[in-house]
């Protein structure tokens, strides 16, 4: 059942949980165990939980010897290649102790375009989830190019909730809400609560490139709040630190109203 309020996530039947590159990449890589606690709870409450990471080519930059996230399409794609072996081994090595198998699960967007092959992934993902598997889904950065990148993995979870048809899509973020202005900003206010219909137009949501490892912000994260809620998906943009609150629905966070069946 949809959850129409943050409360709901405590009982979501299916749920898409979205994590970015600095918060699970680098010195943040301490960060997993705590996120995989998280989704080991709900999954033992019965939940169906998919996790959509970055942090492909973020893991790869120090293997590769690089001092810096590479700008050129071809060193993107090999640290995505050595990268998402490492993230991958990192979450199943977290999961282990909870019992719990991940599946990997590479998408481009003409995967979810093209209509053979969103079926294909809609079938694999519900089996997965019917064998109690966790899968771990990111784009597939070694074969994409800029004309087939989902551009932020943002995006890439609203889709992936649709095509899953979730309860819920939270987006871990590096804050625990979204505000008015940018959080430096002395005037910023938290948003509690976005209305299905809501007017944004005033409100400043910032740049869209955040550091030096990942590519997204609070804009992507409205971008793709909006296009999940508008497909009657509920929701909650807040801190990767308070995934387990938020997972529990605690009454954290920036919630987008599901619109009306």
């Amino acid at each position: 059942m949809t959850a129409r309020v943050r409360a709901d996530l405590a009982t979501a039947t299916r749920i898409v949980v979205k994590v970015g590159s600095s918060s699970i990449s680098g010195e943040s890589s301490w960060r997993i165990p705590v996120l995989v606690e998280a989704l080991a709870a709900a999954h033992a409450r019965g939940a169906e939980v998919v996790l959509v990471s970055s942090g492909a080519i973020a893991s790869g930059i120090p293997f590769l010897k690089l001092d810096a996230r590479p700008t050129d399409l071809a060193t993107q794609q090999a640290a995505a290649a050595v990268g998402q072996n490492v993230l991958i081994y990192r979450y199943q090595q977290a999961l282990h102790s909870f019992g719990i198998i991940a599946g990997q699960v590479l998408l481009t967007t003409g995967d979810l375009e093209n209509p053979t092959s969103r079926s294909n992934a809609r079938r694999a993902m519900e089996r997965l989830l019917g064998l109690r598997i966790i899968p771990i889904v990111n784009e597939n950065d070694t074969v994409a190019t800029q004309e087939i990148r989902f551009g932020d993995n943002d995006r890439l979870g609203a889709l992936v909730a649709r095509l899953i048809d979730a309860d819920a899509l939270v987006l871990l973020s590096d804050i625990e809400s979204l505000y008015t202005k940018p959080p430096s900003d002395p005037r910023a206010e938290p948003i509690d609560v976005v209305a299905a219909d809501a007017d944004l137009s005033g409100l400043e949501f910032g740049a869209t490139v955040v550091n030096s490892v990942g590519t997204g912000g609070a804009a992507t994260k409205v971008s793709a709040a909006r296009l999940a809620a508008a497909s009657g998906i509920g929701v909650l943009v807040t801190s990767a630190d308070l995934v387990d609150r938020a997972l529990a629905g605690d009454d954290i966070g920036t919630w987008f109203e599901p619109a009306a069946d």
